[in-house]
């Protein structure tokens, strides 16, 4: 069966490829009608099914009937004994199924008896997807059978993956952190702003310099002719820095009015809004991440204080915090969101955000074994702006999908692999 989602997002010659799906042969295990859940096979019309909504697996006179049951407790292997189709004691016979997992993992279910039938010593974890191998003796009459059962598994060529910018890699440790997200603003650092004006009042003779231009402490920016004097004489930068604005143009008067202002802009204040609670939880020292709205651009810092006082109009406290500018990428004035780190926590096992998708009510990965994807079933712990913990579900090396997981979610669900609960 061909993909015909990767087919519409990559709009690739998929049949040049030879991308598709493996047919199935049907799914071992169906439950008892009513209850728990029931599997939809590509070919459910080829699975016979019991008095109990099982599967009905048939060897000369011997009829095994098996069925996943869940309603109440954990999922649990069930089966049902006939001869020549009439009902035998669970007694009669033994029973074990064998579960081949996709990676290499076997599950054993070995049968004993409960009430009217035979039940399983294991739970059958999810996904319920693997190869099945039944092996039954009834009063002396032994059987086999072997089918598949695969739910929530998909297989995509590699060049096709590759192209759709499905990436892999192996899950494991990592840091969760405690993150408050915030808004700022840039401000040029007190001390490095600089309001130039004339010493005294005359004729404006020369200008040297304009809007963006770089000076440094000293330079000339413009000749005033004094009116007192009539002698020429200069006005210089005080500080190194960018001219912001210029007020002066030759042949006006210079007065009291400024002429030029400039700032050092090689470092900016980012200035943090603090609601509530955050003022007392967010402490000087800690690393923030300025990340600008425009493009996304970050740089790391540390806050460097929380000032004393409370802004009357938005009742925020402001936390303050340095952040290099010498390559002029950061403008004053600009509104930036930040990000506090207020503490760290190293887990055993995490995947990033990115690998996460809702599949039926779970929360999920996808595995890659080969060309072969499958679903993984997780429980989570705490998380962050990036990654999450794993408390189960996966192993650490488990080569999961990190990126354009969507594509592998939308691929098994056009594969119509279905279980209903």
């Amino acid at each position: 069966m061909r993909s015909p989602i990767l087919i519409a997002l990559l709009s690739l010659a998929l049949v040049a490829c030879g991308h598709h799906h493996d047919d199935e042969l049907g799914h071992a295990d169906a439950d008892t009608r009513g209850h728990g859940h029931g599997h939809n096979d590509h070919a459910e019309e080829e699975v016979e099914r019991g008095t109990h909504g099982g599967r009905l697996l048939r060897g000369g006179t011997l009829t095994v009937e098996l069925a996943i049951y869940e309603e109440g407790v954990p999922p649990e292997y069930r089966a049902w004994l006939y001869r020549d189709g009439e009902p035998l004691p669970p007694q009669s016979g033994s029973l074990e199924v064998e579960l081949s997992r996709l990676g290499g993992a076997t599950d054993t279910h070995r049968f004993a008896v409960r009430g009217d039938h035979l039940v399983g010593n294991g739970m059958v974890y999810e996904p319920h997807s693997f190869d099945v191998t039944v092996r039954a003796e009834v009063e002396g009459q032994r059987a086999e059978w072997q089918f598949e059962s695969h739910e929530g598994r998909t297989r995509i060529a590699a060049e096709i993956a590759e192209a759709a910018g499905i990436r892999v890699a192996a899950a494991g440790p990592g840091v969760i952190r405690d993150e408050h997200e915030l808004q700022g603003l840039l401000t040029p650092i007190e001390g490095r702003h600089s309001r130039v004006g004339a010493r005294f009042p005359g004729p404006i003779r020369s200008v040297t310099v304009g809007v963006g231009d770089r000076v440094q402490r000293g330079q000339t920016l413009a000749t005033v002719e004094s009116n007192v004097s009539l002698a020429s004489y200069a006005v210089a930068a005080p500080i190194d820095g960018v001219v912001l604005a210029r007020n002066a143009a030759v042949g006006e008067i210079a007065g009291e009015a400024t002429l030029f202002e400039i700032a050092d802009l090689s470092a900016l204040w980012v200035d943090v809004h603090l609601f509530g609670g955050d003022a007392q939880h967010i402490t000087p020292g800690l690393p923030i991440e300025v990340i600008r709205m425009s493009d996304d651009v970050s740089a790391i810092t540390r806050l460097e204080r929380v000032l004393p006082v409370t802004a009357t109009a938005s009742q925020s406290t402001v936390g303050r915090a340095v952040l290099d500018n010498a390559d002029g990428r950061w403008r004053p004035g600009a509104a930036v969101r930040a990000r506090v780190t207020v503490s760290e926590h190293m887990v055993p096992l995490t995947v990033p955000l990115a690998a996460l998708q809702r599949f039926r009510d779970w929360d999920v990965v996808f595995i890659r074994v080969g060309e072969d994807y499958e679903i993984r079933p997780l429980q989570l712990g705490r998380r962050d702006g990036l990654n999450v913990e794993v408390l189960e579900g996966l192993k650490p090396g488990d080569p999961i999908v990190v990126e354009q997981s969507y594509l592998v979610k939308a691929d098994i669900e056009k594969a119509g692999a279905s279980h209903d609960h």
